[in-house]
């Protein structure tokens, strides 16, 4: 429930962050009970029972359509601190919720940031409430030297410092867009998600001009001083002057036909925004423009979780809150599980098509979510130029150039040595490793990265073909197969195997179960193992039925603490209902978590038709059965696929 400082005509920023991440199909009307307007009429009014009803109503509502409800207190200037408090314990002691207090530090002393905290605990236990922790945001780096938690001596809650983050307090090229109503001369929409850090207004000429640039500057300048435009373009293609985060023509001037087909032919360019107003009346408004963080700027959203994961303790807080845990799994659960496996032992990671735009786009949030270490293959100067021109930040990315690198020998006759009795000559092995996919395989197999992700511009072939020949499969395993995660709206369940074998013998699909539950396992997921036909039980008879019986037979011989029953339907798996009918007695029927289809034909249209029908999240193909491991991407893979697949492929690292 969030807190619509707005008349109701108007939309809250807090409320379309958090419901846009969250809950988007919850009706906005639900996310909140009552304007600031409406709150300072009734309290004015001597009406304020009446609100606490009222809310109480509402909330109650809430909680039979949702599992979890967080409640943001009243925060109006128009409001006095003191009032704010008293009205936001009432609401958290009239809901029976714990209280969270959240302080500014930005301009405090140090002494007036530890007296707040003291302050606010002895009023929230005064109030009866549940203090469940303290957020003192927006410190600066040079504050806090004398402040810890022995120091607040009445807070019994854990209480939290989180510095000052430039970038998140800076306006994105969007934000000023939509403050100005500006036109977009130039630049894609992501491009706009760049964020300005500083103003600069170009009236000078062009040689004094470069002397005032610096990273991540807005350039506000007349739409008729081609020669400043020309100017910023060029310093940006230029590795002795910093990177612009874009340019700002007044005036109402923009670029003619020509100067406009220049600057679109050009290799690196920054977006470029048109208002028709003068260049006074322009900075003026920009300096007014708030810096937000709204659902559509994915790159601040990694920022700022990645910011509060690096200065909150996440475990503490869960801990803190003693709550029943819920078995219902969705799919932001599940990400946010794999987010929180990953960073707490961060593998290293190659992606060798570091040309691809979505890889770069996924390696920043990565990075910035602290999910791995990650290596990128080719050269380094166009990465790093490609990544600019993007307005990315992938710097603590490491970049290696397979042609220069100095594991490139090694990586030859390793090859070699591993192949030659297959027929593989020296000089076949030197061809192979010019193959990015088979170099980044090899550094997975010299322990240079604990991992690979591929796909996104190589066939599945591509991928799988160099692990089996550097890596192999595990001594258990004769071969490799693939699952997919399918995140429905309250559980996630493993598919396998939709991806690799075709159709795979008896033994091979024994293999495929007992290797898919063991992924199954290794996510959190219970294996409940459904080896699925067309026929339940011993009602079938045919080739394709006997396979399945044999195979379910063969796991079970190989691996007899696993549940793992077949043949059966997928009803009867999936359905309590139908498996009372058909397999009443079954500890896997109607409770199954692993889905293993006979073959590729099957696995392969269930998942899609089940991915396009019910709106599920497909995370896969995940590889499994080789020795360490390597994950393919779909060519037609979006940004989150890739990060999906990283964190994943980070998890399997930190279980060899």
């Amino acid at each position: 429930m969030g807190n619509q400082v707005n008349n109701s005509s108007n939309t809250d920023t807090d409320i379309e962050l958090i419901r846009n991440l969250y809950c988007p199909d919850m009706p906005y009307e639900d996310c909140y009970a009552f304007t600031v307007d409406e709150v300072s009429q009734l309290s004015s009014q001597g009406r304020i029972k009446e609100f606490y009803a009222s809310l109480l109503s509402h909330f109650n509502r809430l909680k039979q359509d949702y599992d979890f409800i967080l409640c943001e207190g009243l925060n109006s200037r128009g409001f006095l601190a003191s009032f704010d408090m008293n009205i936001n314990l009432n609401i958290a002691k009239n809901l029976a919720c714990p209280f969270v207090s959240v302080i500014n530090g930005a301009t405090q002393s140090d002494k007036d940031i530890q007296e707040e905290i003291n302050i606010a605990a002895r009023l929230i236990k005064n109030s009866g409430c549940f203090h469940f922790a303290s957020f003192v945001n927006r410190i600066p780096n040079k504050s806090l030297l004398g402040i810890n938690q022995h120091d607040i001596s009445n807070s019994i809650a854990p209480t939290f410092f989180i510095p000052e983050k430039t970038e998140l307090d800076s306006p994105s090229l969007a934000d000023i867009k939509a403050a100005l109503n500006a036109n977009c001369v130039m630049g894609s929409a992501d491009d706009l998600f760049r964020v300005v850090k500083q103003v600069k207004i170009a009236t000078m000429t062009v040689e004094h001009f470069l002397n005032y640039i610096e990273d991540d500057d807005l350039i506000i300048v007349g739409g008729d001083r081609a020669d400043i435009l020309l100017a910023s373009l060029t310093a940006l293609a230029s590795n002795n002057f910093p990177n612009l985060s874009g340019i700002l023509l007044t005036g109402g001037f923009t670029p003619q036909d020509n100067m406009l087909k220049l600057l679109k032919g050009m290799t690196l360019t920054v977006p470029i925004l048109s208002v028709p107003y003068d260049t006074f009346k322009t900075t003026s408004q920009v300096e007014k423009i708030a810096a937000l963080i709204n659902h559509e700027n994915k790159r601040k959203i990694a920022l700022a979780l990645g910011h509060f994961d690096a200065h909150v303790d996440a475990q503490g807080i869960f801990d803190q809150a003693n709550i029943h845990v819920s078995k219902i799994m969705t799919p932001i659960m599940f990400e946010h599980n794999l987010f929180e496996r990953a960073k707490a032992k961060r593998m290293t990671i190659v992606l060798p098509e570091a040309t691809d735009e979505r890889i770069l786009r996924a390696v920043e949030i990565l990075l910035r979510r602290q999910v791995a270490h990650i290596i990128l293959l080719g050269n380094e100067a166009s990465i790093q130029a490609q990544s600019a021109s993007l307005g990315l930040d992938i710097q603590p990315a490491t970049i290696i150039d397979p042609e220069q690198s100095e594991y490139l020998s090694d990586y030859t006759q390793t090859l070699f040595e591993l192949r030659q009795h297959k027929g593989l000559t020296l000089e076949g092995a030197a061809d192979a490793m010019a193959d990015y996919s088979y170099f980044a395989t090899m550094m997975v197999h010299k322990g240079h990265a604990d991992g690979m992700v591929s796909g996104a511009i190589h066939t599945t072939g591509d991928t799988i073909r160099p692990a089996l020949q550097i890596i192999k499969t595990t001594a258990d395993i004769s071969i490799v197969s693939s699952v997919f995660m399918m995140c429905l709206e309250t559980q996630v369940l493993v598919y396998g195997d939709c991806a690799v074998n075709p159709d795979p013998n008896a033994s091979q699909l024994a293999e495929i179960a007992i290797s898919s539950a063991q992924t199954a396992a290794m996510f959190g997921i219970e294996p409940r193992v459904a080896m699925l036909s067309y026929s339940t039980g011993g009602s079938g008879k045919g080739a394709d039925v006997d396979k399945v019986r044999e195979a379910t037979h063969i796991a079970q011989q190989t691996r007899p603490e696993l549940l793992i029953e077949g043949p059966m339907q997928y009803d009867a798996a999936i359905s309590p209902d139908v498996a009372q009918s058909k397999l009443p007695d079954s500890k896997v029927a109607g409770n199954a978590s692993v889905f293993i289809f006979p073959d590729l034909n099957t696995g392969n249209n269930t998942y899609k038709a089940v991915q396009r029908s019910s709106g599920a999240i497909a995370i896969g193909p995940i590889l499994q059965g080789l020795n360490k491991p390597v994950n393919d991407l779909s060519r037609g893979c979006l940004v989150a696929d890739i990060i999906n697949t990283v964190a994943i492929t980070a998890i399997q690292a930190q279980e060899q």
